[in-house]
């Protein structure tokens, strides 16, 4: 068995957020978004994977390398301009051989494993197995309508959705899905959709299956999407994850499951409600108050701010009487609030953003 991600360009909507527009690579609970997938693909006994690259892949290669710190072997095969998810299996033919493999996509996170994906493929005898979830939102994804545990349809992105099971962007494999692809012409969005390639392998008498999950699940395709992972991802953290290796000095209050990471300082009158994780090197100053559900990257300065709900990236800095809520700040950034007074914000900000309030 392989493993198959997808990452660096597939439908991004996140281009202005950063410097790279590589959503893939930012930050959820202090760990890019694409590791989480190599590590369920590593916890599932995968050891082989291919990461397919779209035109937007910095970070990647220097963020991922050969794969060993994950335990795995990592082969890079480019995409160029993304034609859909069939056609990132096409380029990764050679890649995959006759070996059955699971496709995760890059920007979706999980909240269990991959270990019943791969049971149901293999107790069944299948050629493909879909994971599936309930949504709010089904017009947004490809959409599966069961009658009982059979699949009677399969559509991407509906205007008129006959079900709410949407594609969550994890399947199985038999090699048999390389010969389907083949075949397969572009949709009217000019890309060869995996939805039509699961339709013609069922056609030809595959066995698919579809397999629907109940833990949480999260496709981070927008700013909001990725404070709500990260919110989910924090609360799911097991206690151990949360260890001080900073300074908390005396007369900081800390509450709940907070992470300290390596020379950063929690001076005297600073709060932190967890659960919250806190990189190296981050400074918080008397006033300052972080958390509940966030995370702050590197190199942060916190100065007699408030922080909630939220992920700070490396070299940030936010100084003065202001409260921010349900926010996205970019790397290098300086928010600064030159009244007496404290001010209520919700902002995604880009990389090297200047802000004064």
């Amino acid at each position: 068995m392989k493993g198959l991600i997808l990452a660096g360009g597939h439908g991004t909507r996140l281009r202005p957020l950063t410097a790279s527009g590589n959503k893939h690579m930012i930050p959820i609970a202090n760990q890019p978004i694409l590791f989480y997938g190599l590590q369920q693909l590593a916890r599932a006994g995968i050891r082989e994977v291919g990461i397919v690259l779209g035109p937007i892949q910095e970070g990647i290669r220097e963020g991922i390398g050969e794969g060993a710190n994950f335990g795995l072997r990592v082969t890079y095969i480019e995409q160029g301009p993304p034609r859909g998810l069939a056609h990132a299996v096409l380029c990764a033919g050679e890649f995959l051989g006759n070996d059955p493999f699971v496709m995760y996509l890059g920007d979706n996170l999980l909240e269990h494993g991959l270990d019943s994906f791969l049971d149901l493929y293999r107790s069944r005898g299948a050629d493909a197995v879909l994971g599936v979830a309930s949504v709010a939102d089904p017009h947004r994804y490809g959409i599966v309508e069961l009658d009982g545990s059979s699949i009677r349809s399969i559509e991407e992105k509906p205007r008129n959705p006959k079900s709410n099971l949407a594609l969550v962007g994890v399947y199985v494999f038999s090699p048999k899905i390389h010969e389907i692809i083949a075949r397969l012409k572009p949709s009217l969005r000019g890309e060869l959709e995996i939805t039509d390639a699961i339709v013609d392998l069922r056609a030809a008498g595959a066995v698919v299956v579809a397999h629907q999950i109940f833990g949480w699940w999260k496709d981070t395709g927008a700013p909001d999407d990725l404070l709500e992972a990260n919110d989910l991802v924090l609360n799911s953290l097991p206690p151990t994850h949360f260890s001080r290796e900073g300074s908390v000095v005396d007369g900081a209050s800390l509450q709940g499951l907070v992470a300290v990471g390596r020379n950063s300082v929690i001076e005297p009158g600073a709060t932190v409600e967890g659960p919250v994780v806190l990189g190296s090197g981050v400074r918080l100053t008397r006033g300052t108050r972080v958390g509940p559900g966030t995370s702050i990257g590197n190199q942060v300065e916190l100065r007699g701010c408030s922080v909630r709900r939220s992920i700070v990236l490396e070299g940030a800095r936010i100084l003065g009487p202001v409260r921010i809520i349900d926010s996205l700040i970019g790397r290098n950034v300086i928010i600064q609030s030159l009244g007496s007074s404290e001010r209520e914000i919700s902002v995604m900000v880009g990389d090297a953003s200047r802000i004064r309030l």
